[in-house]
């Protein structure tokens, strides 16, 4: 196709909502414009065509038999490119907005103000994944990621929504009050990590610390391993933003603190963002400022 040749797209665009209506004043209000300028458009078109489209000889204006044939062809193709804009759009609205988290992130961020969110819209179906494997971003798959780092992921837009460091904890019914000065101080303890993770085994190594063998490591959700470790049954690695409260409430002692800057980044691929994602998106923005 020899795209040089056509003509104006908005002069087609007002030619077709003329041909559909038979009204100028009804095109322009089709088309939010006003009647002067579909008039316009319509001199625009018959000038570039070199061809009268329009019989302006009588009282009401008409269309040529020039004017006839091109009208069919252009409400043909905006119809059928209305038909399946429809169906392409429509399709992917009703499909439930997928969204991929670590279950701590989840349990302890986002399920508590996920009500709000279903006020807010109620139309919008919602599947969550709480898993700590990294899913890809697929068209028709995952429409956005809550993940943990740097911000660092190829190809994709990723927004800082919680910033917050790791932090090593437990209970003090377990540490008490003894000093704890390196991580060398830890090697007898059991260990807690979020399943599907190796954060122990990393800070240890980060430390040059051999951690003891025999008193093992436990992976569980995220949840569970925050709840075991206040239950004083080991030491946990975690994001400090998910045991604030317990810390103020003497629940858990931070005993180390990675104050690199990291935190929960909002993934998503780049693009425009169908409206159920671009509705979340704008609310997660909203509730992280706040």
């Amino acid at each position: 196709m020899d795209w040089t040749t056509l003509p104006s797209l908005s002069a087609l665009r007002a030619f077709s909502a003329y041909a559909e209506s038979r009204s100028v004043a009804k095109a322009g209000v089709a088309l939010n414009v006003s009647h002067a300028a579909i008039s316009q458009h319509l001199r625009t078109l018959e000038s570039d065509l070199g061809v009268a489209l329009l019989d302006r000889s009588g009282r009401h204006m008409e269309l040529t038999t020039e004017g006839e044939t091109l009208a069919r062809a252009v409400l043909d193709g905006f119809g059928q490119i209305a038909t399946t804009v429809e169906a392409l759009t429509g399709a992917d609205a009703t499909r439930p907005l997928q969204i991929s988290t670590t279950p701590t992130f989840a349990s302890a961020w986002l399920m508590p103000r996920l009500s709000q969110f279903r006020e807010k819209h109620p139309e919008i179906s919602l599947t969550i994944d709480p898993s700590a494997t990294v899913q890809p971003l697929d068209p028709g798959g995952i429409d956005v990621a809550l993940r943990y780092g740097r911000g660092d992921w190829p190809g994709l837009d990723a927004d800082l929504l919680v910033r917050s460091p790791i932090v090593v904890v437990a209970a003090p019914t377990l540490v008490g009050t003894r000093e704890i000065s390196s991580p060398a101080d830890l090697r007898e303890y059991h260990w807690l990590q979020e399943l599907g993770t190796n954060e122990a085994t990393e800070w240890f190594a980060q430390h040059g610390v051999d951690r003891d063998a025999g008193r093992g490591y436990a992976s569980l959700p995220g949840n569970l391993m925050l709840e075991a470790a206040r239950a004083g049954q080991g030491i946990a690695i975690t994001a400090g933003v998910f045991v604030e409260q317990d810390v103020t409430a003497g629940r858990l002692r931070i005993l180390f603190e990675d104050t690199r800057k990291k935190g929960y980044f909002l993934v998503t691929r780049p693009g425009v963002q169908r409206p159920p994602l671009k509705a979340f998106t704008t609310w997660l923005r909203r509730e992280a400022r706040r």
